[in-house]
């Protein structure tokens, strides 16, 4: 189907690109607020507490913070250092995804399931802009793949490996973990039969290990809550950690109780799904409905060859998240390596049965997806933000002659369709990561402010700010947080930093404060983009600005 020169030189492009994404600004809110709150353990030497800013933080279990403090305390605090861990996990789930494949399928399926999963939109997005969903990610479909293989052959290596990953998933984001691990395992299970497996001394062992594997994670919970039952946690007191991370917290997403709601769509994911696949979508989504059809001719009968552990566990893993009252699009993530895996299958499968036509009629839809990324990338680079550099126009040019000749060359239609779709990933994710994004967070304020910051020689612990507004980025760039204090208690310092949007200025005038020194920055809210913000001549009218004042 493809060469093995061909599929490991596609595999060194996609890596350099997530290379590429290391040294980009970190974005607000989630990645620099995460980053900020593993910073935080490692200036104060405290890694079983949590905080929000000046809240403690309850919502998600510590194993991301605990391994990015950990990159931090052996590269230092960089934005790099924050996403390795993240990177290394999504290596990881790729490798899963290789062994997943070739466990229920065959190598094949196996290397083009890896491929897939590295290339597909959101999971590159999520290595640049890394939140708790690449550890969480890399870690489930470990579990799925080992707790796959200990069914399939009793293997005490793989159970006992698929519970310690389990336990790092549950370990970072929770319930959800066992959620997208088991609803997998358990149509597998109900599919095959095979529920002997699980009437062994090593289910014992395993589930040892996944105890021994959370012990460090509710141990954190407890010294921070459950041993203090005065705190006030969003409005309630006598909150026990525990209690929260085995019960309350799946409740408290689906229900939208003390996180809030932002959707009550219930077809939400599945228009989601058509942006976060690319450049897979149209194969993902016919290689979804050619499986349905053929377990509906089967009545879901066993069949060999055949496995249904990837298409339930997609099933049931999207119908539980869509009744979610809070919603957003890296909830999928999750469910990238199943559809990887069909989507490889689905494309081995024609070319087992050399059903040429069937890929000529996808090619066709492989050089639409490629056709809008090129006409994507060209407004990026000419219109959005133009590239002023003559070194980025031979890159940009170099790309695009490499993704004709692919495009061109006469070849088997399998390789074309595979190069085809990672060129149209390669080539949108490059220009995102070398491009679009370094300018885009020029409008980052706080990010931005930071640089003014350094450049002056300004002492981070005098900027105070009187707003109730998180400074993420302004805080992780700073290495040290902003100080939150009020207009009455101004009045008593001297010689010092405030940093203020154009209304708490405006305050600070009516109230007789004065400044001799206004530093001020373009800020837009850029993982909220939307067309007056691209469109150059209708940028001013979105942006507004923050400032740094020194009050004497």
């Amino acid at each position: 189907m493809i060469s093995n020169l061909r599929y490991w030189f596609l595999i060194v492009l996609v890596f350099l690109v997530y290379v590429a994404g290391m040294f980009v600004t970190l974005f607000e809110n989630d990645s620099a607020q995460f980053s900020v709150m593993a910073m935080r353990m490692v200036q104060e030497s405290d890694f079983f507490s949590l905080f929000k800013g000046p809240e403690e933080y309850l919502d998600k279990p510590h194993m991301h913070y605990w391994l990015a403090a950990l990159s931090y305390k052996i590269f230092g605090i960089h934005e790099w250092s924050y996403r390795i861990p993240g990177i290394l996990a999504t290596l990881l789930a790729a490798y899963s995804c290789y062994g997943l494949g070739s466990l229920l399928y065959n190598k094949n399926v196996g290397k083009l399931s890896a491929l897939i999963f590295m290339t597909a939109q959101t999971i590159v997005l999520g290595a640049i802009d890394v939140r708790t969903d690449a550890v969480l990610t890399g870690f489930s479909i470990l579990a799925i793949w080992q707790l796959a293989t200990y069914i399939e052959k009793g293997s005490v290596r793989a159970i006992i490996i698929g519970a310690f990953a389990a336990g790092i998933a549950f370990s970072t984001k929770g319930q959800i973990a066992l959620l997208v691990i088991g609803l997998p395992i358990l149509c597998h299970l109900f599919y095959t039969g095979k529920w002997k497996a699980f009437i062994s001394y090593k289910v014992l062992v395993a589930l040892l290990v996944f105890a021994v594997t959370i012990t460090p994670m509710l141990y954190a919970y407890y010294l921070q809550f459950d041993m203090h039952p005065e705190k006030v946690i969003r409005g309630k007191a006598n909150r026990s950690g525990i209690f929260f991370i085995f019960w309350e917290q799946s409740f408290e997403r689906l229900s939208g109780e003390g996180i809030g709601k932002n959707s009550s769509d219930y077809f939400f994911f599945f228009h989601t799904f058509l942006w976060v696949f690319l450049p897979w979508t149209i194969l993902g989504i016919v290689a979804f409905y050619s499986k349905i059809r053929t377990f509906i001719g089967q009545k879901f009968k066993y069949a060999n060859g055949s496995e249904f552990l990837t298409i339930g566990g997609i099933t049931l893993i999207f119908i539980i998240i869509s009744f979610a009252q809070f919603k957003l699009p890296h909830y999928l993530n999750i469910t990238i390596p199943l559809f990887a895996v069909i989507t490889a299958a689905y494309i081995n499968k024609l070319y087992t049965v050399s059903n040429t036509k069937t890929v000529k009629y996808l090619m066709i839809g492989q050089y639409f997806v490629l056709s809008i990324v090129f006409i994507a990338s060209a407004l990026i680079c000419f219109y959005v933000f133009k590239l002023l550099s003559m070194v980025a126009y031979f890159f940009l040019l170099v790309a695009v002659i490499i993704i004709v000749y692919y495009a061109l060359k006469r070849e088997g239609v399998f390789m074309k369709l595979v190069t085809i779709s990672v060129c149209a990933s390669l080539l949108l994710n490059a220009v995102l990561n070398l491009h679009f994004y370094p300018n885009l967070l020029d409008y980052q304020a706080g990010s931005s402010m930071s640089k003014i910051i350094a450049e002056k020689d300004i002492p981070v612990d005098r900027i105070f700010k009187v707003g109730k507004d998180h400074t993420w980025s302004l805080d992780f760039y700073n290495r040290y947080p902003v100080q939150i204090t009020s207009p009455e208690m101004l009045k008593n310092k001297k010689d010092i930093w405030v940093y203020v949007n154009d209304e708490e200025m405006a305050n600070l005038q009516e109230q007789g404060f004065d400044w001799d020194s206004q530093l001020s920055v373009d800020q837009f809210r850029i993982t909220r983009l939307q067309g007056k913000f691209l469109n150059p001549n209708t940028r001013k009218k979105v942006t507004r600005k923050m400032h740094l004042l020194h009050i004497y």
